[in-house]
């Protein structure tokens, strides 16, 4: 009997750690991006949205390392900030997870999970999750994008894959308002939730 309340409470931790929430909510278009302090996991510098005024676009992504649903896009991820870097395009990783509750989400694995990937954009850690408050982001990945005067014109899911679905990442939403933005026009505004973990 003890052994089988230890494998269902076990299947129910999973089933909760894999359960998708929807990133809805949170920022109307048009907002300021919200200001922030953080450090880079990797160097320990810290960011803030003033040292990327004056780039054409500025993509800020809530992530972590132990969800599925980044795990998934990771790679895709590191690919859009490398393909985009010399157009100025500006990229902030952002994990707000508590690492108490998982180990995965602290500075020190962040840390190793950019080095691995190859991410050349900063990945920031916000450890009172008021960061993530501010911007209203509830699950990883979440995308938000900004315009060159740092006003939101995108928010949304990375793109329409999934764990396990078959189809590798793309980032083809992120990057089709992103590619919007470089070449002046004006965002779609049929922007679907992301889907993910929850911000924990």
């Amino acid at each position: 009997m003890k052994k089988f309340i230890l494998l269902l409470t076990a299947f129910v931790f999973a089933s909760t750690a894999w359960a998708a929430t929807e990133g809805k909510g949170g920022l109307p278009l048009g907002s300021a991006v919200p200001d922030f302090h953080l450090e880079n996991v990797s160097s320990g510098t810290e960011f803030s949205p003033a040292d990327f005024q004056g780039k054409p676009v500025l993509v800020v992504v809530f992530m972590c390392r132990h969800c599925p649903y980044v795990q998934h896009v990771k790679k895709a991820l590191a690919s859009i900030a490398k393909d985009y870097e010399d157009r100025e395009v500006a990229v902030v990783g952002i994990s707000s997870n508590n690492p108490k509750i998982y180990p995965e989400d602290a500075p020190a694995s962040l840390s190793a999970m950019a080095g691995e990937e190859g991410f050349v954009f900063p990945l920031l850690f916000d450890k009172t999750q008021s960061v993530a408050r501010a911007f209203g982001a509830k699950a990883t990945p979440d995308v938000y994008i900004f315009d060159k005067d740092q006003k939101l014109v995108y928010h949304g899911q990375f793109d329409d894959t999934r764990p396990n679905s078959g189809a590798e990442a793309t980032g083809a939403d992120a990057r089709s308002a992103i590619d919007a933005l470089l070449a002046g026009k004006p965002v779609a505004k049929d922007q679907k939730p992301a889907i993910g973990c929850s911000i924990k």
